[in-house]
């Protein structure tokens, strides 16, 4: 694995692969002749001779085939059907030649060295089925050949032998072609499985980007809008009621402190989850919606909140939060789209039981009729914030619907389960399990 790219580099052999195959060659040519010119003492021999190197003749037909054999099996990689049909000529060539240069106790089978390690390589290079097909001929060829022109008598050790070399060339070289295709699996296992662990990777932090950037807008939106408007109040009434424009810019001043503040535990999330100085306040919820409900009244609109439930059980955590949220985005919208004098109803209801239960938020403003729906209130695109409850609504598996009503005025309902289908358990909310880090 190189550590730039990451990923699994399958080894080089640092010899090209026609050096290697030559030096295999030269080293097969070199037993060939070794055992072309060395005998045994066979038990029923009528000589005293004793078998040795040098004690057979080495004719020029066997330096040629011998020669000629280890030049093919140089290309066995790049044709190995070729080369194992050219060994088994060239055998057979020797053997028939063998017969006038040799008496029958001193033939040999040198031959059937290079016939092994062409066959292996066949093996190696395709499936079992052929190896099995390819080696049965082979085997049947050799072996009657041997038997028949090779050492005499046909039952020699030699003749017998062959059998021996053949089948074991062959099982070799399917358990080197299975033993490669199980690593290649293995390789190909871990490189799919490191590319998902990048794609997953970059997936959560798209996730979490996104999340954040959500987080910013809804803070931002709200808190900037108060100020907008206060500081709109300040500046209309300066001259004229200092008293009030006091009271406006002290508004536009907590209002700007809450920014800070949300903006500092939002951006706090980002630190190291082991960093001392990370935010430890509890979540945003509906806990404090009476906080977020009284910053709109202060700055003149008037809201009305009902709510059923509030005997229930805690929230999970990300529907508070993402309840809260909702709430406060919608009324920043009505706050800065549906006029001074609109009013703003929010309706927080639990329904059902079980895996059936649900929270629906609903925000209803009664904003002038007949104007053309400003453009970050569009039911069907809109700006930022309803693209975030939308959002916050399908990370939940709920749902979010937006859009003007008949005669004037907005509604935005979101309905969240409270246990979303085939996920876990979520997160009680943060009156249940006591202070704990924010999340997004």
């Amino acid at each position: 694995m190189t550590a730039s790219s990451g990923t699994l580099a399958r080894p080089r052999s640092r010899l090209h692969p026609l050096v290697v195959d030559a030096l295999v060659a030269s080293v097969t040519l070199l037993v060939v002749l070794i055992i072309s010119v060395t005998t045994n003492k066979h038990p029923g021999a009528h000589t005293a001779a004793a078998g040795g190197f040098g004690e057979r003749p080495l004719p020029a037909h066997t330096v040629v085939t011998a020669l000629l054999g280890a030049g093919a099996l140089v290309l066995r990689r790049r044709s190995p059907g070729p080369v194992l049909c050219a060994t088994l000529v060239l055998t057979l060539a020797e053997l028939i030649l063998g017969t006038f240069s040799h008496p029958p106790a001193e033939r040999h089978t040198s031959m059937m060295v290079m016939v092994a390690l062409a066959l292996f390589t066949v093996a190696a290079a395709t499936d079992r089925a052929t190896t099995l097909r390819v080696g049965t001929g082979t085997l049947a060829l050799i072996t009657v050949a041997g038997m028949l022109l090779g050492a005499q008598p046909w039952y020699a050790s030699e003749n017998f032998g062959i059998i021996a070399w053949t089948a074991l060339a062959g099982l070799a070289g399917d358990a080197v072609r299975h033993r490669r295709a199980a690593v290649d699996a293995i390789r190909e296992r871990a490189e799919r499985a490191e590319a998902t662990r990048e794609e997953e990777a970059r997936r959560r932090v798209a996730e979490e980007r996104l999340r954040i950037a959500r987080e910013l807008h809804d803070v931002v939106a709200h808190h900037i809008a108060l100020v907008n408007v206060q500081a709109g109040v300040a500046s209309h009434v300066m001259d004229s009621r200092p008293d009030q424009a006091k009271e406006a810019l002290a508004q536009v001043r907590l209002a700007s402190r809450q920014a800070l503040s949300e903006l500092q535990t939002t951006v706090g999330l980002l630190r190291h989850r082991d960093d001392p100085v990370a935010p430890t306040e509890p979540t945003k919820g509906l806990a404090v919606l009476g906080d977020l409900v009284d910053g709109f009244t202060r700055a003149g609109m008037a809201v009305v909140v009902e709510r059923t439930g509030t005997d229930e059980p805690p929230l999970p955590s990300a529907v508070d939060l993402a309840a809260y949220r909702v709430v406060q985005e919608a009324l920043t919208n009505v706050h800065k789209h549906a006029g001074p004098d609109a009013k703003a109803r929010v309706r927080i209801l639990r329904t059902g039981r079980g895996d059936g239960a649900r929270l629906e938020v609903t925000v209803l403003d009664d904003g002038p009729g007949g104007a053309p729906v400003p453009a970050g209130r569009a039911g069907a695109g809109g700006g930022h914030g309803l693209t975030g409850m939308r959002e916050r609504a399908a990370a939940l598996g709920g749902r979010c619907e937006t859009g003007p009503l008949e005669g004037g005025g907005f509604r935005v309902r979101v309905v969240l389960p409270l246990r979303p289908p085939g996920g876990p358990a979520m997160e009680r909310s943060g009156a249940d399990r006591g202070w704990t880090r924010p999340c997004v």
